[in-house]
């Protein structure tokens, strides 16, 4: 065993593939330790707020005032814009404001404002456009001209008469320094859908995932080995049976089994441990065959004809004779096990089968969420990229895994 372990952690492919998963591991189990957010609470009142930290506007108008010589001017306009709101202005100045759509198409972001500002006009002949839409046009025009100003910001209060009083004026080159600002709050992957935290809930989804990916790797692993080794000891009529059954699961896609199976038990019963050992239940055909091939090999060995004579049981030989042989084999088809029980998770989450929760999520569900509410449409990444990222991660490090334990038991690979 010593021995096997240290040819094991001797495979290059293995050990990287372990320090990824085990690395991803132990991020999922520390990082509650410092952000103990509940992963679903809503903090946002919006869908899809941007990565980056948040600051209480309250507190920075009554918080003190250093004044810096740096341009508060953002150096790129387009910035403070929404991209619905920039793809509008590039119409109108094609259609409107005489704009050619070649210049149009070399313009970024500061280029589109510095056209903007040069060449729209709501007086302009615009055939075509609901009045709707030219007061939308005004009041986009509007903001873009603050945020090109310069000009003081005026702060007013009401007095004692009910009427705005002008209490403090706030330039261009007065700044907050964040210290001083108590409510604030950092999205390192911004807020989804439910302006829930994307990297507390993504985190809670991994764990969760990897939970169905395991009892579903347990599931599946148990009911082949089971199967694999009694037919491939056993033989005959017992053989021909469980082969048939084996079959009849392979020929049956496991997934459309499974979407039936999900969709029958109704959304109410559909936990996250129903998912798992229903995704197990009908992932463990090839690793019964696989098992059931290698026993066939085995059974008329010298050790194992041995045992027989000895007198020793049907169960004693099984265990001690037969299964050591083809535990690697095990190992292996467990580690793909749970890389296949995620992805069948996140499959079936995206059709909406899925575990019905309100207490948790999976990697399938964020994914679901976001393709509802369009975040692949609406240009918001942080909302379905680092999910996509994560289950990449997870079946790309037991995958290697997997290719490591086999270079180091499978003698044609080894070098």
């Amino acid at each position: 065993m010593k021995n096997t372990l240290r040819n094991i952690f001797h495979s290059p492919k293995f050990v990287i593939g372990f320090v990824i998963f085990f690395g991803l591991l132990l991020f999922t189990f520390i990082y509650p330790w410092f952000v103990m957010a509940d992963p679903l609470e809503m903090v946002g009142q919006g869908n899809f707020f941007k990565p980056g930290t948040y600051v209480s506007v309250k507190d920075t108008v009554d918080s003190k005032y250093y004044t810096l010589n740096i341009q508060a001017k953002s150096a790129n306009l387009g910035d403070h814009i929404e991209d619905k709101d920039k793809a509008d202005m590039r119409d109108w100045l094609v259609n409107y404001g005489g704009v050619s759509q070649e210049e149009m198409d070399a313009a970024d972001d500061n280029t589109l404002v510095a056209l903007w500002l040069e060449h729209y006009d709501s007086k302009a002949k615009q055939k075509g456009l609901l009045a709707s839409k030219k007061k939308a046009f005004v009041r986009l025009d509007k903001e873009i001209q603050k945020l090109a100003s310069d000009a003081d910001m005026i702060i007013a209060q009401e007095n004692e008469d009910g009427e705005l009083e002008e209490t403090a004026s706030v330039d261009s080159q007065q700044y907050v320094n964040t210290r001083d600002i108590s409510n604030k709050r950092t999205f390192v992957l911004g807020t989804d859908n439910f302006g829930r935290d994307v990297l507390t809930e993504l985190v809670q989804a991994t764990k969760v995932s990897l939970k169905i990916g395991l009892i579903a790797g347990t599931v599946a692993t148990l009911i082949g080995l089971l199967l694999g080794l009694l037919s491939g000891y056993i033989g005959g009529v017992f053989d021909d049976v469980i082969i048939f059954i084996t079959n009849l699961f392979t020929v049956i896609p496991s997934f459309v089994l499974l979407i039936l199976i999900t969709y029958s038990v109704g959304q109410n019963a559909r936990g996250v441990t129903l998912i798992a050992t229903v995704i197990g239940a009908t992932s463990w055909t090839w690793t019964c065959r696989s098992v059931r091939s290698q026993v066939i090999s085995l059974r008329n060995r010298d050790h194992v004809n041995l045992s027989k004579l000895s007198g020793h049981s049907m169960m004693r030989i099984v265990l001690t004779d037969i299964l050591p042989y083809v535990a690697s084999y095990v190992v292996m088809a467990f580690i793909l096990q749970i890389s296949s029980g995620i992805l069948a998770e996140a499959q079936l989450s995206m059709l909406g089968l899925g575990p019905s929760t309100t207490t948790t999520a999976t990697l399938g569900q964020m994914m679901n969420w976001a393709t509802l509410y369009a975040a692949h449409l609406n240009g918001s990444w942080w909302a379905y990229f680092p999910v996509v990222f994560v289950i990449t991660i997870i079946a790309f490090s037991l995958n290697l895994m997997n290719t490591g334990l086999d270079q180091v038991f499978n003698p044609q690979l080894r070098d």
